[in-house]
């Protein structure tokens, strides 16, 4: 249950991210698309050690 709460979170965080890049985009805010890329790089970091987590946890490795 908590994969699937840490993917649901790391695709609500990217859907964020690219939102406020394409608001920086057309209101030419560049320091909005910045937060846009971070908040997209932080989400796929999270969805990785997601998926690597659960990966572990089924092969039993601590």
């Amino acid at each position: 249950m908590r994969f699937y709460a840490e993917v649901l979170l790391a695709l609500v965080v990217s859907g964020v991210g690219v939102v406020a890049a394409l608001l920086g985009e057309t209101d030419d805010a560049p320091g909005l698309v910045g937060v846009g890329c971070l908040l997209v790089a932080g989400a796929v970091l999270l969805g990785v050690r997601a998926g690597r987590r659960s990966r572990d946890d089924e092969r039993g490795v601590a």
